[in-house]
């Protein structure tokens, strides 16, 4: 029994040395401004954002990569080995919803993710003219970007649009406010403005709305109708004056001989 005992120690350190080893690989974490799992960071636009990545559980250097979205950040040396800071000055609205991920190079499945959460006032865009005709559809389309979401009043002539269920419609999104007008008409001439408010702001954008005359539109059948009538009229008075044409062609022949 002492001999089987003897023998079975040399098999059992090679298999305690690949616990030890696992177990000190998976025991490396990280931590990103001292959260250890992902996490939303809220700030406002104009605001310095600063991002700190820590190797925790690890008695080796460790490197580490930060991602911004699916795009590799390019780190100095000196600023990738066991901590690595990276700073977004200032935060703008194109940061809002973008994460930004600290991995551990030599085991990527270590990584701790932060979404941005930029917030800023609606941002809408330039004035508008638009020109319609009379009887026919427009559609007044407002974009305007904001965080937290804006909601839009429709104003015309600086009155606020009393919408008429007939003849009105409005549509929107957490980016798109549209205003539809059906069968336009002269009394709709003004400036329509799209006001989109938010806790952190407004922003408005102007409309200048021009109906312009109905243009007459002439009937593709009648078109056609007159051509067929001018090229029948044509072929009949070359019918009609054949003899005198023929006649003519003659009397030049004879002359020239």
């Amino acid at each position: 029994m002492a001999q089987k005992s003897s023998l079975a120690v040399p098999y059992a350190v090679p298999v305690l040395m690949v616990c030890f080893f696992a177990c000190v690989a998976t025991g490396v974490e990280l931590s990103v401004n001292n959260h250890a799992a992902d996490f939303t960071l809220s700030t406002s636009s104009g605001t310095p954002i600063s991002l700190s990545c820590l190797v925790q559980n690890s008695s080796q250097a460790e490197e580490l990569l930060w991602y911004r979205g699916d795009g590799k950040v390019d780190l100095k040396d000196g600023n990738k080995v066991n901590i690595s800071n990276i700073c977004i000055s200032p935060a703008t609205a194109t940061d809002n919803g973008v994460t930004f991920t600290c991995k551990l190079m030599r085991d990527q499945s270590i990584k701790v993710s932060v979404i941005l959460d930029v917030q800023f006032p609606p941002n809408v865009t330039e004035d508008e003219t638009v020109k319609a005709e009379e009887d026919k559809d427009v559609t007044l389309t407002c974009n305007a970007k904001s965080n937290p979401q804006g909601q839009a009043t429709w104003y015309k002539n600086d009155t606020i649009l009393t919408l008429q269920q007939d003849r009105y419609q409005v549509y929107q999104t957490s980016e798109v406010f549209q205003l539809s007008i059906t069968n336009v008409v002269k009394s709709d001439n003004g400036t329509y403005t799209c006001e989109v408010k938010s806790s952190l702001g407004t922003g408005r954008k102007n409309f200048h709305l021009i109906v312009e005359d109905k243009k007459p539109v002439f009937p593709m059948e009648a078109a056609i109708a007159a051509v067929v009538v001018v090229t029948l009229t044509v072929l009949f008075g070359i019918v009609a004056r054949k003899d005198k044409i023929f006649k003519c062609f003659k009397k030049s022949s004879e002359t020239a001989l």
